[in-house]
């Protein structure tokens, strides 16, 4: 190690345990250290194992703009890393030191720690004057003093200096003064009376020495010119001035009036005052002195801070031809004043702070320094406003900003923390420090539906491959903890996976049909989408998906029997003597699509001209228009079109030729037709009731057997399905609904025929809700409903808009207030609303 005989260190470790996360070492270090040189260990110090140190990731900060010190992780030292010089420093200071911080995380502990600087001999005393003239007369009798210049030292204590040496002479001794904290002084005494005309001009050689151990001298030369007679010295009324002035005090007030008398007269009493410069202190800049009338006024800014006090020796000088002077000591002490606010300032900061962070994770350290003294350099720093952090006090004047309360990045990302510092000075003097805190995301939101079932609605036949819909969530959080993936959990309809019916794109949560659906064999199905985020751990939210098949008109009607046979030319016979309105035939037809789309109308394609016959639109019952005349074919082909309600419409056509015979007899068919009117009650009347009550019997046997085979299917219970219902429509036919089938019972009071026909009508599954209207409409909610499968209601024809159909909420036992937050809504089964529900 160089310089080993001047960079000894002086270790003193101080461990003072303010709390538990900051304590005080202290040691001394000699200026001008190598780099390298240990000061201390922090590890031994401060009792933490050298094993941690790495993992605790121990650092030094400060608020200086080098890097004095840094630590060695593997043995705990800590070293220099830069040169030191104290009198760069600490100018002009006795005590020196250097304030640092050691930081240590997991979990985040301060220590402050002071490294006092030692001063070694490493400057010369040196004089700022080249050389020094005296003007002494020759008339001086011994005894006589003469103060000389003072050299300046840059270090302190021991090895500033400490005496002055004068060269050898016979006319001149030396008398060294010590002025305490105000260092040492010397005085040039007269000796010897001098005598011009022997030697007019004296050199001689003042050198300073300092106490050092390496001592270490500066020189001035000193020249003595031998003037002639000016017997009496200028006298001032005070050898020493005391004044006290207050900082800051208004430039040009008049601090104190120097008084001094000479006994002589004329111009050898004539006095005129001057500063004498000593050393590097100017007083010519901080004050001015009235040359005639001896009045200092203050002339700069005069600041506590910077110097408390002022030594300023002035000089009383008589105007003879070899003036006199003499020379008195003034003491100018500044009063403080508050007039310095405290500073902040950051030496570390940690941001950003992550979301989730404890109660008491250290955000920042925090400095607050006042140059005032007393009361005035006394402060108190706290956080201003409703924040979650506070200031908790390390040492002195040392704080750290910790988390106080708990942190939401999705509600506040950055908070402005202000920190506002008071001093105790009259008035009190504050400032305000604003720190900015980021706060980072974790994954703590699971991602969001706006929903929590979503309806789809999709035509049948539609294309496969095609986007159905689009599944959207959203996550509060940032980045990977916001970024979503979309997957289908398993699902059944119709024991079929929903993962062969649709697909899901994992990233932009497009849905695509995997196939093409028939609204005959799947009306509806439903299943459930999983959103999961990227964050460490992932989380994840589902949501129900309910696709509806829309009905599109795919189907032709189908003509029932007798008259099924496509192709077929069907023949009916009527008698000559038929009546108007003779029932001819019934034509009955079914369409495998709803709504609409299976409504179906009967219209007859016959010759031009040809106004015999007539069809019911929605009966399909073939009537005589008149009576039978001569001049009418006895032969007559008839189309018969039925058409069902869809866009574009579908049709099928049947073909029946009516043959016109002379007699009843004639007619092979037993029970053809009805007349409109009978004068008595015949023996055909007497057949038709029987016929009648046949059917009517058979009817109702078949309707006991159909519920017996239903609720033997489902066990005999009734728990899950609401009971049958037989509604009568307009037309002459009977509908019965159960459970989630529906049927269709066609019977025509006014027919001879005894032909019933029972077909299955399309109904939704059981997460939807019904509702049966006279009619022919069905109209079907998307909101999942309770238990119960269908609901049934009948209302007139011609009914006026607004009258109450029924109680859907008290039906379904639903609460009123409920409805609008479930979404609940009448979609019809048709092209037109006839429904709504009323709020």
């Amino acid at each position: 190690m160089g310089n080993e005989e001047y960079a000894w260190i002086h270790i003193v470790a101080l461990l003072c345990l303010c709390d538990s996360s900051a304590s005080q070492l202290s040691y001394s270090i000699s200026e001008e250290a190598n780099k390298g040189t240990v000061v201390g260990n922090i590890a031994k110090d401060l009792h933490l194992n050298v094993q941690y140190l790495e993992t605790r990731d121990l650092s030094i900060v400060s608020s200086y703009s080098k890097k004095y010190f840094d630590v060695n992780l593997r043995t705990g030292n800590l070293f220099v890393d830069e040169r030191i010089d104290r009198e760069e420093i600490c100018p002009n200071t006795a005590q020196c030191s250097l304030r640092i911080q050691a930081v240590l995380s997991n979990p985040m502990n301060v220590h402050r720690i002071e490294v006092s600087v030692l001063d070694i001999n490493d400057n010369s005393p040196a004089f700022i004057e080249q050389s020094f003239s005296l003007n002494i007369s020759e008339s001086m009798s011994p005894g006589e003093r003469y103060l000389l210049p003072i050299a300046v030292d840059a270090d302190i204590g021991s090895n500033s200096v400490k005496t002055y040496k004068l060269s050898q002479n016979e006319y001149f001794s030396l008398d060294v003064q010590s002025g305490g904290e105000h260092g040492v002084s010397a005085e040039l005494v007269l000796q010897k009376a001098l005598d011009r005309e022997k030697q007019p001009v004296l050199k001689l050689i003042l050198t300073a020495v300092d106490g050092g151990n390496s001592v270490r001298s500066g020189t001035l030369q000193i020249n003595v010119n031998v003037l002639d007679v000016n017997d009496n010295t200028p006298i001032f009324s005070k050898s020493l001035y005391k004044i006290r002035v207050r900082e800051n005090m208004a430039q040009g007030t008049v601090i104190i009036k120097l008084n001094a008398t000479d006994l002589d007269e004329g111009t050898n009493s004539k006095i005129l005052y001057s500063f004498i410069k000593r050393g590097n202190i100017d007083p010519s800049n901080m004050f001015n002195l009235n040359s005639e009338t001896g009045e200092i006024t203050v002339k700069g800014t005069l600041d506590y801070e910077e110097t408390s006090a002022y030594e300023v020796r002035v000089q009383a000088m008589d105007q003879g031809t070899y003036p006199r002077s003499a020379h008195a000591k003034l003491l100018i002490e500044i009063i403080d004043v508050n007039d310095n606010a405290p500073e902040i300032s950051v030496t570390s900061l940690m941001t950003p702070v992550k979301e989730d962070a404890e109660l008491g994770s250290i955000v920042a350290l925090v400095t607050v320094s006042d140059k005032d003294g007393g009361n005035s350099g006394v402060t108190n720093c706290k956080v201003v406003g409703s924040v979650p952090f506070k200031l908790k006090s390390n040492y002195k004047n040392d704080y750290s900003l910790v988390v106080d309360g708990p942190l939401d990045r999705e509600n506040t990302s950055l908070y402005n923390v202000t920190i506002t510092a008071t001093d105790e000075g009259s008035p009190p003097l504050s400032s305000i420090r604003v720190i900015t805190v980021h706060v980072s995301d974790v994954n703590d939101n699971a991602p969001r539906f706006m929903e929590p079932v979503i309806n789809v609605f999709v035509k049948e036949n539609s294309a496969i491959g095609s986007v159905i819909s689009t599944i959207n969530a959203f996550d509060p959080d940032l980045e990977n903890n916001a970024k979503l993936t979309y997957k289908l959990l398993d699902s059944y309809p119709k024991n079929i996976p929903v993962s062969s019916v649709v697909n899901i794109n994992s990233e932009t949560g497009d849905i695509v049909s995997l196939q093409s659906f028939n609204y005959e064999e799947l009306k509806t199905f439903q299943f459930k989408v999983q959103a999961t985020d990227s964050g460490v751990p992932p989380l994840s939210s589902n949501v129900t998906v309910n696709v509806l098949i829309l009905d599109e008109n795919d189907n032709n009607p189908t003509i029932l029997a007798p008259y099924s046979e496509h192709g077929s030319v069907n023949s009916e016979s009527i008698p000559y003597s038929a009546e108007a309105g003779y029932f001819v035939a019934k034509i009955r037809a079914v369409d495998a699509d709803s709504g609409y789309n299976a409504l179906l109308s009967y219209h007859l394609s016959e010759p031009k001209g040809n106004n015999l016959f007539r069809i019911g639109t929605s009966t399909g019952e073939i009537r005589t228009k008149r009576r039978m005349s001569d001049n009418d074919l006895k032969t007559h082909p008839l189309v018969v079109l039925v058409s069902d309600n869809g866009e574009p419409s579908l049709s099928a056509t049947v073909s029946i030729d009516v043959v016109v015979v002379e007699s009843t007899a004639d007619i092979q068919t037993q029970f053809r037709h009805v007349p409109i009117k009978e004068e008595s009650f015949s023996d055909l009347n007497l057949y038709l009731l029987i016929a009648i009550v046949s059917v009517s019997v058979i009817f109702l046997l078949s309707l006991i057997s159909l519920i017996a085979v239903r609720c033997h299917r489902t066990d005999g219970s009734f728990s899950r399905y609401s009971a049958p219902m037989i509604t009568t429509h307009p037309d002459g036919s009977w509908s019965y609904s159960k459970s989630t089938q529906q049927y269709d019972v066609c019977f025509s009071s006014d027919t001879l025929k005894s032909d019933v026909v029972v077909f299955p009508a399309p109904f939704p599954p059981v997460d939807a809700e019904l509702i049966s209207i006279n009619g022919g409409d069905t109209f079907t909610r998307t909101q999942t409903l309770p238990k119960t499968d269908k609901l049934s209601y009948s209302v007139s024809e011609e009914v006026k808009p607004g009258s109450n159909v029924g109680n859907i909420a008290k039906d379904l036992n639903l609460n009123v207030q409920d409805l609008e937050s479930r979404l609940f809504q009448v979609v019809p089964g048709s092209k037109r609303k006839y429904f709504e529900k009323m709020k």
